[in-house]
């Protein structure tokens, strides 16, 4: 949960033109479609007709939720070009929907299949936002999410357009960091790269952890997909594909965060939690925190599996990855009791984490980089006491590591352990099958917490590999019913993602859209979402509850959208 000031003040506006001239080479982002429906003004009704506002894939399933007095009500899909009816059909319902207090229909127009640009009608209702049917309607979703991570960089100028509108920042946090907090005088270490965290400008390596382990999923299971895809990004190794050269920005940084003795310092931070400016006017001293064992174990499961990314294409940085996280594993195995970093002097992120779940990933990780029976033996001792969970998160990690283990094809595997963990996790996700087909908006998690909506797009991390272990349809389209929630089928009827999808959000709690508020924000960011109740969300920059951006969610929702590119 991310811990964020309150006390948030406005910042001046952004960029000066002068300064661009110093800043990178412009790159075009991707322009996620011109169809989308403007912005409309806070307060404004919510619209009856909900559904996935980015579109549908044509082989799928299409449906739409309706509010209102929608029961046995004639629906049409409208082609937007000409007008003409392309399905029609008749609602179904109602559902009582709890969580959001609602009687809801829905329409259903899956044998809608041909490409084009549509309008659903409900009659005696309303419309929806108009929607793509297409075989590659995720592709520029996706490549928005990606190419939003490039902005989060930290330590260098980033600069790019999105529909129009110019999103840069110069080089920041240049200075990183000062070693007195963690024992080392007052003396400086290099610790520059990475992305910035969230709404603030800091770096946490156990959120690294686990967000670098869910892009390097979606780089295993998708990345004869995600490798098509031109991101057009500026790169810094050109031997890399794309989506390996962004994330080697954030190892690099995780790199500098090892001590000689394979510790690992849980973060670098300011103490305090700064105020909404640009980050290179961020001019705070940022300092190292003191190692913990749960970001050791993180950062020995990442580097682990990095060397297995990026070996076929950089051969030395592998082996410096693989050297790095046998040292931590070392070191942790010469600290067996968990051991949490010492904060006192911080009030910005915490991270703090029970080191279980990581030691189990850091172990197989390890393994399957290596072969080596020392670790395959420590994973599957720790395993016994773990099984896949629908609604996981940073705090979590275990879904990566029985992943990694599942799918192996390494000898030596238990074959009990392997069977039981087969059968766990097709348990686990049958479970989010029946929970997203019972809900109105087919929402795939039951709980709402800070950050849910991540949550809902890392349950398609389950779904996916169900559909490797015992494939099932249902498995495929409740994945792409939690990205219909994300992007409008939902209680707003609004697309969670800035810049992408109909009336997405425009004031997240982001210090780079907070600095230059009234303006455009920042494109490509899941924001959190409403909870305690699903109805509490406001697209409001000062409620970081609700509108908070961060790593790690779009990590989650980049693994969602790389299993439906073209």
């Amino acid at each position: 949960m991310k811990a964020v000031s309150r006390l948030m003040k406005a910042g001046p506006r952004f960029v000066a033109a002068c300064l661009l001239v110093l800043l990178q080479a412009a790159t075009q982002l991707p322009t996620a479609s011109r169809l989308y429906a403007a912005p409309r003004e806070e307060g404004a009704p919510r619209p009856p007709v909900r559904l996935n506002t980015v579109g549908f894939l044509p082989g799928h399933a299409k449906r739409a939720s309706v509010a209102g007095a929608c029961a046995g009500a004639d629906f049409r899909v409208v082609n937007v070009a000409d007008g003409t009816t392309a399905f029609r059909g008749k609602t179904d319902g109602p559902l009582r929907n709890d969580d959001t207090d609602e009687e809801l229909c829905v329409a259903d127009f899956s044998a809608l299949r041909r490409p084009g640009v549509y309008r659903l009608e409900v009659e005696g209702v309303g419309s929806s936002a108009p929607f793509r049917v297409g075989p590659d309607v995720y592709d520029a979703a996706f490549r928005t999410a990606l190419r939003a991570m490039h902005l989060w960089r930290c330590g260098a100028a980033v600069r790019a357009e999105y529909e129009g509108v110019v999103y840069a920042h110069a080089a920041c946090h240049l200075g990183d960091a000062w070693l007195d907090l963690a024992g080392g005088g007052h003396a400086r270490r290099d610790s520059t790269k990475g992305w910035h965290d969230a709404g603030d400008y800091n770096k946490y390596v156990v959120n690294a952890g686990f967000t670098v382990g869910v892009m390097l999923r979606a780089w295993e299971e998708f990345g004869t997909r995600v490798r098509k895809i031109d991101l057009g990004l500026l790169k810094e190794n050109k031997s890399l594909p794309d989506y390996l050269d962004e994330i080697k920005w954030e190892t690099d940084w995780l790199l500098t965060m090892q001590a000689a003795d394979g510790s690992v310092f849980h973060k670098v931070s300011t103490k305090e939690f700064g105020p909404a400016i640009p980050p290179e006017a961020e001019t705070t001293a940022r300092y190292f925190a003191p190692w913990s064992t749960a970001a050791t174990a993180d950062f020995v499961a990442v580097m682990a599996s990095a060397a297995r990314a990026f070996r076929p294409y950089d051969a030395a940085y592998a082996r410096r990855c693989l050297e790095a996280a046998r040292r931590s594993y070392a070191f942790l195995r010469a600290h067996a009791e968990e051991h949490r970093a010492d904060l006192r002097e911080f009030s910005t992120g915490g991270y703090q984490t029970p080191d279980g779940d990581e030691r189990l990933w850091a172990a197989v990780e390890l393994w399957e980089a290596t072969g080596e029976s020392v670790y395959l033996k420590e994973f599957e001792r720790r395993a016994q006491a773990f099984k896949f969970e629908a609604d996981w998160g940073w705090s979590n990690v275990e879904n990566l590591a029985l992943v990694t283990y599942l799918f192996s094809e390494r000898g030596g595997r238990d074959a009990r352990l392997v069977r039981r963990l087969r059968e766990n996790l097709l348990a686990a996700a049958d479970g989010v099958v029946r929970l997203g087909a019972a809900h109105g908006y087919a929402r795939t998690l039951a709980r709402y917490y800070w950050g849910a909506n991540g949550g809902v797009a890392a349950t398609t991390l389950l779904l996916q590999a169900a559909n490797r272990v015992a494939p099932r349809a249902a498995y495929v389209e409740t994945a792409l019913d939690a990205l219909a929630h994300l992007f409008g089928r939902n209680f707003y009827g609004r697309s969670f993602v800035t810049g992408v999808g109909a009336n997405p959000p425009q004031h997240p709690h982001d210090r780079r859209s907070m600095a230059r508020e009234g303006s455009h924000a920042w494109p490509g960011y899941l924001v959190g979402g409403g909870w305690p109740r699903a109805s509490d969300w406001k697209d409001e920059s000062a409620n970081y509850r609700v509108n908070e951006i961060a790593i790690n969610w779009n990590a989650a929702l980049i693994y969602a959208l790389a299993g439906f590119v073209e």
